[in-house]
């Protein structure tokens, strides 16, 4: 990891589980973290956290479903913390029942995993970065559909971002722009709490990851030399059963 201390990365979903873990352990590697989310106070806090790291957290204000709030933002990281080297398409959610839940998975799943990797894979075009890596938090579900009542829309949201990323791949052939895919199964954190299904007692029977073991692979993935491209990562809870 040594090769990218100083280096600049944007965390989507910053502000809580999955993202938030990623942000902390890329800033104890010395990274500077633009880490992206609405809920900015949050970030704040866990910047608050990491004073003494030898990176830093710029908490960053940003709602991935908006095009001109991508756009502003990505821009402020260039002009104010230097070229990007690294993007972690982070944030996600779930929701039930309504067309408008249906919508709002998609759009911020999908619509806004598309918008910001494409303001940075064209600062990193720009730029002409020499080693650059683009990370899709996706999920198991995209993988598998689990026998989950109340899953609704959400495997299919990340059944997409799968093949977003081969998409991408493929089109960014040629480039040092590596994408990589890592899908994590059962995560402990708040997450899950959208679904009805799922009660505290239920969640507490399941075996479930941590978020610092996604945010590991992470640094996996960025530890390889630039001519290693980590397609897929997949991670599982031992004794998951789905």
């Amino acid at each position: 990891m040594e090769r990218w201390a100083g280096k600049v990365a944007v965390i989507t979903g910053a502000s809580a589980g999955i993202g938030a873990a990623i942000a902390r352990n890329l800033v104890k590697q010395g990274m500077i973290v633009a880490g992206f989310a609405r809920r900015v106070e949050k970030i704040k806090e866990i910047a608050d956290t990491l004073e003494n790291s030898s990176g830093k957290l710029h908490p960053v204000e940003c709602d991935i479903t908006k095009e001109e709030d991508v756009i502003a933002t990505f821009v402020w990281v260039k002009n104010n913390l230097g070229p990007i080297g690294v993007l972690v398409n982070s944030a996600g959610i779930t929701k039930e029942s309504s067309l408008i839940d249906w919508q709002s998975v998609f759009n911020v799943n999908i619509l806004g995993l598309c918008l910001c990797t494409r303001e940075a894979v064209r600062m990193m075009r720009e730029t002409a970065i020499e080693d650059a890596v683009i990370i899709h938090v996706n999920s198991l579900a995209g993988e598998r559909v689990p026998f989950v009542p109340g899953f609704s829309v959400y495997p299919a949201s990340k059944r997409a971002v799968t093949g977003l990323a081969q998409s991408l791949r493929h089109e960014l052939a040629g480039t040092c722009i590596r994408v990589t895919n890592i899908s994590p199964g059962l995560v402990a954190t708040d997450f899950m709490a959208s679904y009805s299904t799922f009660s505290a007692e239920a969640m507490a029977a399941m075996p479930t990851l941590d978020p610092d073991d996604v945010a590991t692979a992470v640094i996996y993935v960025l530890s390889n030399p630039p001519h290693v491209l980590v397609q897929d990562v997949v991670l599982r809870p031992l004794g998951e059963s789905w």
